[in-house]
């Protein structure tokens, strides 16, 4: 066998090694992630050019990349908090965010890959106390569910949206009182209850009592009115009426004319 030109073997060996640069120079990010270019020899995190987005990237050999899922992410935190009175609150609350994409440079050189337990969970523990703080145990069972997730939502947005963090929502899952509160409080809001009703059942009750009044005394009224109209002079009238109208009919009778009370006709019929 002939041996390989003298430059041969150093070609092999270019090749060889531009393979290997490649191989770790070669960077896929996945879908839903980014990745931040770190320049070993040219300055550091690039901050000013856009985050490598998903797809095949070739990144010299001295450099790194650190790639951040960037889709929106969920956290959970449980919280002991104080009410307005002192009282201790177990808070269960999630967060839903993600990195702000267009500064995740800034991201990773100021808090780093552990921005999560850096900036946005004690922001969200911070908020939840200050809110939590201002409102009563009933009011946290209760009424005051919603109001409160939305203002922990703005006091934590305030906080992480100049961390290069965006939040999206906070979601209050559950509020513990201690147990003799919550008693205290569901008898409270049941006797609360069966007040309403009973008052509800007493206006009802004099409605009703106040449509029979009215009713009845519509009814005396339009006696009086009527009594007062029946004169002697209008009784005969009608009798008149009355008399001229039978005689006119083909069933059989018998007429006395002034013969009744009042001078009014009896009407004798074959009945």
């Amino acid at each position: 066998m002939e041996k390989l030109p003298k430059i041969a073997l150093p070609v092999i060996i270019f090749f060889i090694v531009l393979i290997v640069l490649i191989s770790k120079s070669a960077i896929t990010i996945d879908s839903g992630e980014a990745g931040v270019l770190y320049k070993t020899f040219g300055g550091g995190v690039v901050t000013d050019e856009p985050a490598l987005g998903e797809g095949f990237h070739l990144v010299a050999p001295w450099n790194k990349v650190f790639v951040y899922e960037v889709r929106q992410q969920e956290i959970l935190e449980t919280l002991q908090v104080l009410s307005s009175n002192g009282l201790d609150i177990r808070l269960e609350a999630s967060a839903w965010f993600q990195p702000d994409f267009a500064s995740l440079g800034k991201l990773h050189q100021e808090k780093g890959q552990s921005y999560v337990s850096r900036v946005l969970q004690p922001a969200i523990r911070s908020a939840a106390r200050s809110v939590v703080g201002r409102y009563t145990p009933e009011q946290l069972y209760s009424s005051k569910r919603d109001v409160i997730q939305e203002e922990i939502f703005i006091e934590t947005k305030k906080i992480v949206e100049s961390q290069f963090v965006q939040l999206n929502e906070i979601l209050v899952r559950d509020v513990t009182l201690p147990p003799t509160i919550k008693d205290a409080i569901e008898r409270k809001l049941k006797q609360e209850q069966e007040s309403l009703e009973y008052e509800f059942r007493l206006v009802t009750a004099a409605k009703e009592a106040e449509k029979v009044i009215i009713e009845a005394r519509g009814k005396a009224d339009a006696n009086r009115i009527l009594s007062a109209s029946l004169t002697d002079k209008i009784l005969q009238d009608k009798g008149i009426e009355a008399t001229l109208k039978l005689a006119e009919s083909n069933n059989s009778k018998v007429v006395i004319i002034g013969s009744g009370k009042d001078g009014l006709p009896i009407i004798l019929g074959n009945q």
